[in-house]
């Protein structure tokens, strides 16, 4: 005990170095243009289907055609970022998402935005996991829970500013300013990163790509994504519609794992991480997590809207809390994490999530809006705690090389994972509709709301089992990244 006592104040009193916050600095600025555009686009889908006399299967594709751009992008961040360097890579994929912004903004028909969409989709795709890998390598895998509290604010600003962003955007301009939006910010982001970014070391060698292994990843996670999306759709898994892709998907990742497993010299993704424990039980974390919180992100604003009666721009500003929570957790978790691990966390941070989200399977139409308030305010601070320790813990240990493998891992489980969230509380909304179709209308609805919040808190208690397997405090990082180029701009 007395030996663990000067390491931990020397971890309380050492703060970041300044080139390092500026590195995440950027990185968050960057980042907040993907998922400002993401939330606020949503909103926009009723203006954008009136404005080109659309059709919802079709306009659908304008949110579907973006991730399924994101699962074909992925997973060739990895091999990018190794052969061309983070910097490049990180500045290539604002340029895509960029032209993307600005050619979804003028687009002239449905086909249209819906191309461009794809192309903003494939710079998203790109840029999320370099913005990890960039992240835990410069820092040479140290302080990474305050690293991953820098990370975790556009995903907190995102589902806060975004719908608000988004409904006053409809409600005084054309949704073409949802768009224009990213232009300043990604134009910010580009200059910050040219002069603030440390340059990129020239690799030993020119890494080949492994198109066999692309071949089948690639497509598998966006099959898998594309028909999880349905199932919403139509009501189940039992639809072609659904099963199709779901099979094919399915059937590719399992052909991938055993190529993956062959012993190579060149891999898309080294799945080697999962011999450590950690690693693995982060990545099923992430997958549950993913769930917990997109599912319910479709959820509350639809609750707010079709339970309580209210405007979008009103359910957007209800969520505040939430967000307003995760900001109040996000600065000490880090640290706190880097002190004593993140298994404790987690499961603290779980018990605390189930615990706001309790009351939504009780509420109705008539439920005080206060107490549904603090709710989401005691619900946004558990998720605060819950993804910065997930994220953190799973860079724990790995070498520089595996460091894009892992982010290409943990953002296909997180988009998986969301996606299926999104799919499975909507289908359950749905069939509850139906079951219960000879209750009167808002009865109904309230009981299908009910039940599907039911499922939220279910999937967040099955998270503790793999949060159990995580570590404990903080392990020694086994990575020896060289940062010297940190502080040195262009």
């Amino acid at each position: 005990m007395a030996n663990d006592t000067p390491t931990a104040s020397r971890s309380r009193k050492e703060k970041l170095d300044p080139s390092l916050v500026r590195v995440a600095v950027i990185l968050v600025i960057g980042a907040l243009a993907p998922l400002f555009d993401s939330t606020m686009a949503n909103v926009a889908i009723t203006s954008i289907t009136v404005d080109f006399k659309s059709t919802v299967s079709i306009i659908q594709w304008v949110i579907t055609g973006y991730v399924l751009a994101m699962g074909i992008a992925v997973p060739v961040s990895g091999w990018a970022t190794t052969r061309f360097g983070g910097k490049r890579i990180f500045m290539f994929s604002l340029i895509v998402f960029l032209v993307g912004s600005v050619l979804s903004s003028l687009s002239w028909n449905i086909g249209s935005l819906i191309v461009f969409r794809f192309i903003q989709g494939l710079g998203a795709g790109l840029m999320m996991p370099t913005v990890q890998t960039l992240l835990v390598q410069v820092a040479g895998g140290k302080h990474l829970g305050q690293l991953m509290s820098f990370m975790s604010i556009p995903a907190v600003l995102g589902p806060i500013l975004g719908p608000v962003l988004g409904g006053l955007i409809i409600n005084s301009l054309s949704w073409r300013w949802i768009f224009y939006v990213n232009v300043p910010i990604i134009l910010l982001a580009l200059l910050l990163a040219w002069h603030g970014l440390p340059d990129d070391r020239k690799p030993d060698h020119e890494q080949s790509l492994d198109w066999i292994g692309i071949s089948m990843l690639s497509p598998a996670f966006a099959l898998l994504i594309y028909g999880i999306t349905q199932i919403s759709s139509y009501g189940g898994l039992a639809d072609s519609a659904v099963l199709v892709p779901l099979v094919i998907g399915i059937a590719l990742m399992v052909a991938f794992v055993l190529y993956a497993l062959h012993p190579r010299d060149i891999r898309v993704v080294d799945l080697r991480l999962f011999r450590s424990r950690n690693f693995s039980s982060s990545c099923i974390l992430l997958f549950l997590s993913g769930i917990v919180l997109n599912g319910a992100m479709l959820l509350l604003p639809l609750y707010y809207q079709q339970v309580c009666g209210e405007s979008a721009l009103y359910a957007g500003l209800s969520l505040i809390p939430q967000g307003v929570g995760m900001l109040l957790t996000r600065s000490w978790v880090g640290t706190l994490t880097d002190r004593i691990g993140s298994r404790l966390i987690v499961m603290v941070s779980l018990a605390i999530t189930v615990l706001g989200t309790l009351p939504f399977a009780f509420a109705d139409a008539s439920t005080n809006q206060v107490l549904l308030a603090a709710a989401l305010l005691v619900r946004g601070a558990g998720l605060g705690g819950l993804f910065i320790p997930i994220m953190a813990s799973a860079y724990i240990g790995l070498e520089r090389g595996q460091v894009p493998d892992a982010s290409i891992v943990t953002r296909i489980l997180q988009t998986i994972g969301g996606a299926f969230g999104s799919a499975i509380l909507a289908t359950v909304i749905q069939h509850q509709l139906v079951i219960h179709q000879t209750m009167d209308v808002v009865s109904a609805t309230v009981n299908a709301y009910n039940v599907a919040f039911w499922w939220s808190i279910g999937f967040t208690a099955i998270s503790i089992v793999p949060a159990v397997f995580l570590a404990r405090r903080e392990q020694g990082p086994a990575t020896t990244v060289d940062i010297q180029a940190r502080g040195q701009g262009r």
